[in-house]
């Protein structure tokens, strides 16, 4: 952009392809962060959901066994019941399972996104439907956080 004397305002002709290319940029670099954020976010939901699910799978098993052993075992097989119960609860309860489940959809659908970016930096003209085409990529990706799994076939 350049300011003569008079004070009019002269546009540089390039200034809306270097603008519509910052910011495909800035969308293929925000799917790259979205990307390795959903990626942390699945395994810690996977460690979430293991720690909790197999302590109530061990717990609800051993209590079965100590109850049916002997009579005298019958508090312990309580307590160890209302331990393993306690463990399915809070593994029902933060649903890890399925937070691990969308953001590994997450991570794949910005992982689109971030390669459909690169695909058209790529390009020498960029034009709005490009930019268009990358929003809608970025929609999906944070859709894919609500979503329901896909149908399987």
């Amino acid at each position: 952009m350049a300011t003569p004397d008079d004070g009019t305002v002269l546009l540089d002709p390039d200034e809306p392809a270097r603008r519509l290319r910052e910011e495909i940029v800035r969308l293929r670099d925000e799917a790259t962060r979205q990307k390795e954020l959903a990626h942390r976010r699945a395994e810690f939901w996977t460690k979430a959901d293991i720690a909790l699910g197999f302590p109530a799978a061990l717990l609800a098993g051993t209590a079965g066994a100590a109850g049916l052993a002997t009579a005298d075992a019958r508090v312990p097989a309580a307590l160890l019941a209302l331990a393993s119960a306690g463990f399915a609860a809070g593994a029902g309860f933060l649903r890890s399972d399925t937070r691990r489940r969308a953001n590994k959809r997450a991570r794949h659908a910005w992982a689109a996104t971030e390669g459909r970016a690169t695909v058209k930096l790529a390009q020498e003209h960029l034009t709005p439907q490009d930019l268009v085409e990358l929003l809608d990529f970025r929609q999906a990706a944070l859709a894919a956080y609500d979503g329901d799994d896909p149908p399987s076939a």
